[in-house]
């Protein structure tokens, strides 16, 4: 195939040459947004507005938008730190529904211990099944060379089945009427609530701070970064790569593991099945669009939750199918998204008597 364009990979990008590219898609995601809402017969411009509305609009549209984005900041550092070692964990669902299983565990069978004892117990629980199912993928990667996507892609199915078989049979709870479910927590399980929303936003900001610091500034985070960037050149330096893939994935399966934690103890108050809620599969997306940055990623899952809460509020006041709302957050994610291609490459136009041509 003959292309008369070349493409060349960027050294460097200028930070204004980035705000510039950004912006750019921004501004294309909206126009193109727009024509798809017009072919529905429907205002862009009012549709964009309650969008906003939907997500600020009022106390209670702020929470809920929160809500959104504490589980996804937090499953976002998850896959942050695999994806910095080029380790693509897709398996986040599953990490997250292990952390549920195992606070979930904690909470049914120690109702009566202290809040702030039964609440660490929770967390740790959380963190350390969340990890432990990471490192099933990690360690036959690093021995054998597995393919981790579909290894960690294949493990979500496992562990979410395994709840399911759980919520409809050993855990049931006997007294509910109807539906299926597992006994809701007692009081002490509970998740309490600061400055009027729960206390997850307070572990989210300390985990932001404490991710960026750990891949930026510790010994360890450098290590994950030189493997992702070069395994030849870890290898060269004498690094544990074995050792560094299995400490990067029981970190990202952790962080993932406490976002089932937080799910299970402050929003569900219970465990169900469906409660990953996507934000393992979403949270992809949003690291990416943060370029791998803890700082970013808190900005850009904030603005990725208001979306998907103003796209849920428009479907039930202005009756718009919820297809429809899907397609402009697709369209939005893929402008967005292809903003990435023009910041890693610099395309030329060279002509058809220059073009080169290509192999695929």
């Amino acid at each position: 195939m003959i292309l008369p364009v070349k493409i060349t990979k960027r050294d460097d990008v200028p930070k204004t040459k980035t705000a510039l590219i950004l912006t750019v898609s921004i501004l294309l995601a909206l126009v193109f947004s727009g024509i798809v809402l017009l072919f529905f017969n429907l205002n862009p411009i009012t549709v964009f507005g309650t969008i906003v509305t939907g997500a600020l609009g009022s106390p209670m549209r702020l929470e809920q938008m929160l809500i959104k984005a504490i589980p996804l900041t937090i499953a976002s550092l998850g896959i942050l730190v695999a994806f910095k070692m080029k380790f693509w964990n897709i398996g986040g669902e599953g990490q997250i529904m292990m952390g549920a299983l195992c606070a979930s565990y904690v909470a049914l069978n120690n109702g009566d211990l202290p809040k702030p004892l039964l609440l660490f117990l929770m967390a740790i629980a959380a963190v350390c099944g969340g990890g432990v199912w990471a490192l099933i993928p990690a360690a036959f990667k690093a021995k054998m060379g597995t393919n981790e996507v579909i290894f960690t892609l294949m493990m979500n199915y496992l562990i979410i089945k395994y709840v399911m078989y759980l919520q409809y049979g050993p855990w049931k709870d006997p007294n509910a009427q109807g539906f299926p479910r597992i006994p809701k927590f007692s009081e002490n399980a509970i998740l309490p609530n600061v400055l009027g929303e729960h206390a997850g936003w307070v572990f989210m900001l300390i985990l932001v701070a404490a991710v960026y610091f750990f891949m930026n500034y510790t010994k360890k985070g450098y290590e994950i970064t030189v493997v992702g960037e070069s395994i030849e050149t870890a290898r060269y330096a004498g690094m544990n790569i074995p050792a560094i893939i299995m400490v990067a994935m029981f970190i990202s399966g952790g962080l993932l593991g406490f976002v089932g934690f937080v799910q299970a103890s402050a929003i569900e108050k219970t465990l169900t099945w469906g409660m990953s809620s996507g934000y393992g599969f979403t949270a992809i997306i949003t690291t990416w669009l943060a370029r791998l940055n803890a700082i970013t990623t808190l900005f850009v899952c904030f603005a990725f939750a208001l979306l998907m809460q103003g796209a849920s509020y428009i479907q039930l006041s202005m009756n718009v199918p919820s297809s429809v709302a899907d397609i402009v957050q697709g369209v939005i994610l893929f402008f967005v998204l292809g903003s990435d291609f023009f910041l890693r490459y610099k395309v030329k136009w060279v002509g058809m008597k220059n073009a080169e041509e290509v192999k695929f």
